[in-house]
């Protein structure tokens, strides 16, 4: 899924971000709009997690919504 998709579908995604990350703040959410290494970053930051993790996590997440 490419930054395009995202950002065009992006307000039916913050449900979804959410409801999967429930430890992002709304504000996580908003800031993240579309991109997604700060997506990945947040998810680090809140969860405790490495990089690599983070990003196989998103990926996941990505793949879900196809």
């Amino acid at each position: 899924m490419n930054q395009d998709i995202i950002k065009g579908k992006w307000a039916q995604l913050r449900g979804k971000l959410k409801e999967k990350w429930s430890k992002l703040t709304d504000d996580d959410v908003s800031q993240a709009e579309g991109h997604r290494d700060y997506l990945v970053g947040k998810l680090q930051e809140r969860y405790g997690i490495a990089k690599e993790k983070a990003e196989v996590q998103v990926k996941e997440f990505e793949r879900a919504l196809r």
